[in-house]
């Protein structure tokens, strides 16, 4: 397990430059935006705009702080808030985004189309949970502090900070304090 704090993450502009975003980690390592395997990030929107466009990639979106965002495309619209699950959509299509009440930060996980697919389960729990994930590797993004049972060890998590865990079906035991709000990001190898 690979422990990824705040002070590691990266910052880069927009692919559309409409902002900035902090990467937290990516597949390969060094990749850029154009040739990653895998990457999660975290974002802050502060005004309406079109979001950028990222041919054959999918897509997670899950909103960590403000009121929501709306999410309009292709004749659809979605509002997403702290208590929305997850949403997953094609990150080549056309998105416009309109924070509700003021800028919001959101986590995105995007995977190549045709060589990894993910899942983003949001957690909360005042209990211990005990998480099997099925991903060839498997990403703990933490809202608050939590600790970690894992291959026999623990290991504190501190709220905005990240593990990696490398290897299938991993087996973990999740401690909050005083409760869990964390998000599981399982990628899986095509």
């Amino acid at each position: 397990m690979r422990l990824i704090g705040p002070d590691q993450y990266c910052h880069m502009p927009w692919r559309n430059g409409g902002g900035s975003t902090t990467e937290i980690a990516i597949l390969p390592a060094g990749a850029g935006l154009d040739n990653f395997d895998w990457r999660v990030s975290m974002a802050t929107v502060a005004e309406a705009g079109p979001f950028s466009i990222f041919p054959g990639i999918d897509r997670t979106l899950s909103v960590l702080e403000g009121d929501g965002i709306r999410l309009d495309f292709a004749g659809c619209s979605v509002t997403l808030q702290r208590s929305s699950p997850p949403f997953s959509f094609q990150a080549d299509t056309s998105i416009y985004g309109a924070p509700i009440n003021g800028p919001i930060t959101d986590l995105n996980v995007m995977t190549r189309r045709g060589r990894y697919r993910h899942s983003v389960t949001h957690l909360t729990s005042s209990d211990a949970m005990q998480v099997e994930s099925r991903g060839t590797s498997t990403v703990i993004f933490s809202a608050r502090d939590i600790q970690i049972a894992a291959f026999g060890h623990f290991t504190c998590l501190s709220g905005g900070a990240t593990a990696l865990i490398d290897g299938a079906g991993s087996r973990l035991e999740l401690i909050g304090d005083p409760a869990i709000d964390c998000y599981l990001i399982e990628l899986l190898t095509l």
